[in-house]
């Protein structure tokens, strides 16, 4: 029978060991070094090192999710949900940095988790900040502009650098310092970015 106070000791570690390596470096033995279990209790619980990853993914968006929609739903201006968004979206992902490309690799390449995924009620839900951006497009606070293209802009504009951060690294010379520091700047510069872009 599995106990639920090791399992969540073998999360804690792979996604201390996930953080540092990637998935294509981490390895079971190493997990199961850091939870202070055997590769073989490891194994029991999760099978392959793909499961445990999912899991970790899982565990993780489930924190994120949440307070997401808890922006998009709340009672504050168009403007302050764009702000509020992009400050927790970032400060998320850099502390779990491997969340953007796992997800955009496992929805193209296994269909199968990205059902599972989209099936446990997790997904982003913009539906009534969609609905306050075409009210405020008739009330004359915004230009006119498609609210899924505002979505689609907050989305990529805040998710590319870290789903890209090899190349952004690489092509502007940072080390995981200067990026993060660039990361945190983007949180006003996004933000004013595309209120500037909507303001009518």
């Amino acid at each position: 029978m599995k106990d639920s106070n090791t399992e969540e000791n073998i999360l804690r570690a792979a996604t201390s060991i996930f953080q540092k390596r990637g998935l294509a470096g981490a390895r079971m033995q190493e997990i199961a070094d850091e939870a202070n279990i055997n590769k073989a209790m490891l194994h029991y619980y999760y099978r392959s090192k793909q499961k445990l990853f999912e899991a970790v993914f899982m565990q993780a968006f489930k924190k994120l999710v949440p307070h997401i929609n808890g922006i998009f739903n709340s009672e504050v201006s168009v403007f302050e949900k764009i702000r509020r968004f992009v400050d927790s979206y970032i400060s998320f992902v850099v502390d779990n940095p491997y969340l953007p490309t796992f997800l955009i690799q496992e929805i193209n390449n296994n269909p199968e988790f990205a059902k599972t995924f989209f099936s446990v009620n997790i997904a982003p839900e913009p539906i009534l900040f969609v609905q306050q951006i075409s009210d405020e497009i008739k009330n004359g606070v915004l230009m006119h502009i498609d609210p899924k293209q505002l979505l689609l802009n907050l989305f990529s504009l805040s998710a590319f650098p870290f789903v890209a951060s090899g190349l952004v690294k690489e092509i502007l010379k940072l080390d995981e310092e200067s990026f993060n520091t660039m990361m945190a700047e983007r949180k006003t510069l996004i933000s004013e970015l595309i209120i500037n872009s909507i303001k009518a």
